[in-house]
């Protein structure tokens, strides 16, 4: 006859049943087994990339279907996997501490602390003693056993297969979005508010200081046209410290530059059909700026022909920034090189657009509107009061404006994006189809006109 094994012959001793050990241990390998695909959930929905976020998009499947929209709330998918992933890996913790008493008894523990006091002269009290010793033993084990098989090789395997382990979890994390929502709720709007604390902390303002502030600028004007254009100057000085180049910039694609190689009589059309001043000059391709061309420099060659050699005038003066660089700082850069233009570059070193002096002080004073400047510079269709229909690239500080709403409205919304487009692809995680809705308090935004590459225009609707 077969001996039995050693843990269940030892259970048998100490009254336990070879039945209860048994569930015990398979229950123990279901949460630890649990524990490791929620840990490599984390990685496999996090580590997707644009590529293979178009090969869900292109394949129209149920799954991948899911995978996208899982993946337009981000922080309540980690703080999903988060919460799930604690509460199992609390359950490992007192269900082995439970197991490991029941098997070798806590009147063991309590021996190994006799012999501990004994031998080292201590005068701990011997059953507080033993239950640390036997918590002791069963953290080290647990946290081994997690650290191995819930934690690395989880992450480590959904790191070489996403996309794969995406697709395998979709469905059971759609279920614990559901399970765990009032927590992960919770946990979200703590974590934003916190964000908000510490930025508002870096910025060295707070938001009720700006919320003081605004207050204090309605107090002390009346409804007057002049008083009100005097306080919204006042506002734009408090909130000048706290915005970047990104949020006033003139994006690439709209940047009217010229290539170096171009003919004189092209460089005369741009100039005449744009109206600027100074022109930046590129070699093949925007990222590869050769300078910029000051228009004044050519007044006294209007007459010469297409040959004219116009790129001796070319300054290579040009001032980089970064995007997240604050526009006051940038003002008084201006101010020491003596310059009214800068190219912003991205993290990557491309060219993300220009800003010039000119939208610095709109940010202050307002609109600057010159001779060259059309009369409306929003690209918009007003449907009526409620409804109105923009260009996908519009600046969300213009569509406020332009609907008549605090610019503060798209702050809970926004997130890292300044146009209305940007903040559409930062929900949706993708480029959206024709027709899309989106509802957003206090907006519900429908997309009109989508190509493969950004989102054209978009009716918005003012709840």
């Amino acid at each position: 006859m077969d001996p039995e094994p050693p843990l269940l012959f030892l259970g048998i001793i100490l009254g336990l049943s070879p039945i209860a050990i048994g569930f015990t241990i398979v229950f123990l390998l279901f949460l630890l087994l649990s524990s490791a695909l929620v840990s490599g959930s984390e990685v496999a929905f996090f580590s997707l990339t644009p590529h293979d976020l178009e090969n869900l998009k292109t394949d129209e499947s149920d799954l991948s279907y899911r995978i996208l929209s899982i993946r337009q709330e981000p922080r309540r998918l980690l703080a999903t996997i988060l919460i799930a992933n604690n509460f199992i890996n609390i359950a490992i913790v007192v269900l082995s501490d439970y197991l490991i008493k029941s098997l070798f008894g806590i009147e063991t523990f309590i021996s190994i602390a006799e012999q501990i006091n004994k031998l080292l002269s201590l005068s701990f009290d011997i059953t507080v003693f033993g239950n640390i010793i036997s918590f002791v033993i069963t953290v080290a084990a647990v946290t081994f056993l997690l650290v191995l098989f819930g934690e690395v090789a989880p992450k480590v395997y959904a790191n070489l297969n996403n996309l794969k382990f995406a697709k395998m979890m979709v469905r059971p994390m759609q279920i614990l979005l559901r399970l765990f929502k009032p927590f992960s709720t919770v946990l979200v709007r703590w974590s934003r508010k916190m964000e908000s604390q510490f930025i508002y902390a870096r910025s060295g303002i707070d938001n009720s200081s700006k919320e003081d502030l605004d207050k204090a600028i309605e107090l002390t004007v009346n409804s007057e046209t002049e008083s009100s254009e005097e306080a919204d100057i006042l506002r734009g000085i408090i909130k000048f410290g706290n915005v970047s180049a990104k949020q006033i910039m003139k994006s690439r694609v709209d940047v009217v530059a010229i290539e170096q190689s171009a003919g004189y009589d092209e460089l005369l059309s741009v100039i005449k059909e744009s109206g600027f001043s100074r022109i930046p000059v590129y070699v093949e391709d925007f990222d590869n700026l050769s300078g910029i061309l000051y228009v004044k420099d050519l007044l006294g060659f209007s007459k010469e022909d297409n040959n004219f050699q116009w790129q001796s005038f070319i300054r290579d003066n040009v001032l980089y920034i970064p995007e997240s660089k604050k526009i006051d700082d940038l003002l008084k850069e201006f101010q020491q090189r003596r310059l009214h233009i800068a190219i912003v570059v991205d993290e990557f070193g491309g060219s993300s657009g220009i800003v010039t002096l000119e939208d610095i002080m709109e940010e202050v004073i307002g609109e600057i509107k010159d001779e060259f400047d059309d009369d409306e510079e929003v690209d918009f269709i007003r449907i009526n009061d409620y409804n109105y229909i923009f260009d996908g690239k519009t600046l969300l500080s213009d569509v406020a404006r332009t609907i008549n709403v605090d610019k503060g409205v798209f702050d809970d919304i926004r997130g890292t994006s300044d146009s209305l487009a940007g903040l559409l692809l930062n929900h949706f995680g993708m480029i959206p189809r024709k027709d899309r809705t989106l509802l957003l308090h206090p907006f519900k935004f429908k997309i009109v006109s989508v190509t493969n590459r950004r989102i054209e225009k978009v009716h918005l609707t003012l709840l």
